[in-house]
């Protein structure tokens, strides 16, 4: 990540043995970023005694698209350029690596370990400050061509918006089923409604208020969720054409709204989804911030066989 670096140990089987951070060096490019992971990895790895011929390699997880070869195409969180991931880092540490996007090596530690255990055929939604996610099919990580699938943040939900998503479109389900579009959703319908509201009080809203306050029978709040329900609803629906998944897991900081989240979309869901697709289960993401770390060893482990 842009911060910081997260990285954990694993044995063979997939559990967790140790794990910790180091900051994220942005400095001239973030030329410094593999190196600072491989000077962590090897001594870690020294002061521990562990022999290098008993580890099996490395996965890594970064924020852009990566090709099923190990290719970045640009990381603007890290800014880096267009490189190969595998080989630079390989390079620095003498082991075999795998590198995917962060968001869809999160997906498949939920599908393996959290949320989307036991299932083959999975789509994770991350809904953060924007819309990220992963789709899994017959137990392994959609990548795309380029290594952009999964980007399902940018699916066009509305296509009279005005103003610009961060990616440049009009209209993407981030605009309105990320955290900050859930504010958004609010705060265009507090303005065309003269209605009494809790959040009219709140001078940065955020949306957990915005949760908080419908929980507490605020109208106005209620409402906008019930908008921003029919986005999620028609989103998710829409998604589920395309891969047809077991089940759909959703993550971020607006899933932490609990099963009052998944409620409030189900109709819609219902509503806007193909009959074929109806029984999708919905859960919520169980492994937080440690999901990129189990989905990256993954990556290696399914690579080596």
């Amino acid at each position: 990540g842009g911060t910081t670096v997260k990285i954990a140990y694993f044995d063979e089987n997939g559990t967790m043995l140790d794990k910790w951070e180091i900051p994220t060096d942005l400095a001239e490019q973030g030329k410094n970023i593999l190196p600072d992971i491989a000077a962590s990895l090897l001594g870690y790895i020294k002061e521990n005694n562990i022999p290098m011929d008993s580890l099996l390699g490395i996965g890594i997880g970064v924020p852009g698209p990566v090709s099923p070869e190990g290719v970045v195409n640009r990381c603007e969180n890290l800014r880096w350029g267009v490189f190969n991931v595998n080989e630079a880092l390989s390079e620095l540490t003498g082991l075999p690596v795998r590198a995917g996007n962060d968001a869809t090596v999160a997906a498949l530690g939920e599908c393996w370990k959290g949320g989307g255990q036991g299932c083959k055929n999975m789509i994770m939604a991350t809904l953060g400050t924007g819309v990220g996610g992963g789709i899994v099919v017959n137990g392994q990580i959609l990548l795309g061509a380029h290594g952009a699938a999964g980007e399902i943040g940018h699916i066009v939900l509305n296509r009279d918006e005005t103003e610009p998503c961060g990616c440049g479109k009009l209209g993407c389900a981030e605009q309105y089923c990320s955290a900050t579009g859930v504010v958004r959703v609010t705060k265009r319908h507090l303005a065309a409604t003269d209605a009494p509201s809790k959040l009219r009080q709140i001078e940065k809203l955020t949306c957990k208020d915005v949760f908080d306050c419908a929980k507490d029978g605020d109208e106005v709040a209620q409402q906008a969720l019930e908008k921003v329900y029919a986005y999620l609803g028609e989103f998710l629906g829409n998604l589920c054409c395309t891969t047809n998944p077991e089940r759909i897991v959703l993550g971020g900081g607006v899933s932490k709204a609990g099963d009052v989240l998944l409620k409030g979309i189900r109709p819609y869901f219902d509503k806007f989804v193909f009959h074929a697709n109806r029984d999708v289960e919905f859960t919520l993401a169980v492994l937080g911030n440690d999901a990129g770390a189990y989905g990256a060893f993954k990556l290696i482990l399914d690579a080596i066989g």
